[in-house]
């Protein structure tokens, strides 16, 4: 009796645990586990969508290649491009940016204008070469891949007013303004093109891995107010463009292409000068 009502011994008894083995599990890092969990809570819509249409357009660019109609493959990469700029706008407006839009947007880029380009230009200009023609459209490829890749390493610590090294958007519209071109001048000189697009697709595949820097327009604040005189030059534009699409395509893809290398011509002949000018002052 006196057992049952002893507290102590109550005490003693409510004290004995039973210590379980403890379980192993694998631990995730926080990184992942963030992820996963956005992920699971769904995508963006809009975004995906636009960038979806992206895609759409370079595999029916390719589509387009193998069935001989390469104006219009051309068109589609032009197309391409349009979506991949809605579909960046549309995602910094709405605030609606992800680590899968990021991804994903970079695989569709790498088909629309890595795969369509090379595609097109190997079939239109390149087979003859042989061997070097299908390599060169390989390393097109591959500088594409490694500048998509090389811009989502750097995204965060590179000024975003600029790109190092050659877009690919870029470097494949200015396939599509060449072969446009080539046909608003009356398709002739099939060899001309066979060595122009040699030299070109080189030539585009060095500047997407290079370190010359380019402009980049994510950063210009339409919302904003700006002066006049940028009003009108847009409506010229617009109007020039309507006029002759072919011949301003061209010229203004070009002039991008050649303004990385121009831009760090002009900036290291003006740091040669300002040496000078200090080696100058500072002799007695």
């Amino acid at each position: 009796m006196s057992g049952i009502n002893d507290p102590q011994g109550e005490r003693l008894s409510l004290g004995k645990v039973r210590l379980l083995p403890r379980r192993k599990v694998a631990r995730v890092p926080l990184k992942q586990r963030v992820r996963s969990a956005q992920l699971k809570r769904g995508v963006y819509l809009i975004p995906s969508l636009f960038t979806t249409g992206n895609l759409i357009c370079g595999f029916f660019s390719v589509i387009s290649t193998f069935n001989g109609h390469y104006w219009q493959a051309a068109i589609f990469i032009l197309l391409a491009h349009l979506l991949d700029g809605v579909d960046g706008y549309v995602a910094r407006l709405t605030k609606t940016t992800s680590q899968f839009g990021i991804e994903f947007d970079s695989l569709a880029d790498l088909v629309s204008f890595g795969v369509a380009p090379a595609v097109l230009v190997y079939y239109w200009a390149l087979v003859p070469w042989g061997t070097w023609g299908w390599l060169a459209a390989c390393l097109y490829v591959v500088c594409g891949a490694l500048r998509l890749a090389r811009f989502n390493v750097q995204v965060r610590t590179v000024e975003k007013s600029h790109f190092v090294g050659l877009p690919i958007p870029a470097a494949a519209e200015m396939i599509a303004a060449t072969v446009l071109m080539y046909y608003f001048l009356g398709g002739e000189g099939a060899a001309n093109k066979r060595v122009i697009l040699l030299l070109v697709i080189y030539l585009l595949a060095g500047l997407m891995v290079s370190n010359f820097q380019y402009f980049s327009l994510k950063q210009m604040d339409l919302k904003k107010r700006h002066p006049f005189w940028l009003l009108v030059s847009a409506i010229l534009f617009i109007k020039l463009t309507i006029a002759e699409p072919q011949i301003m395509f061209f010229s203004v893809f070009l002039l991008y292409t050649l303004s990385g290398p121009l831009l760090w011509a002009i900036t290291l002949r003006k740091r040669r000068r300002e040496r000078g000018e200090e080696m100058t002052e500072a002799l007695p």
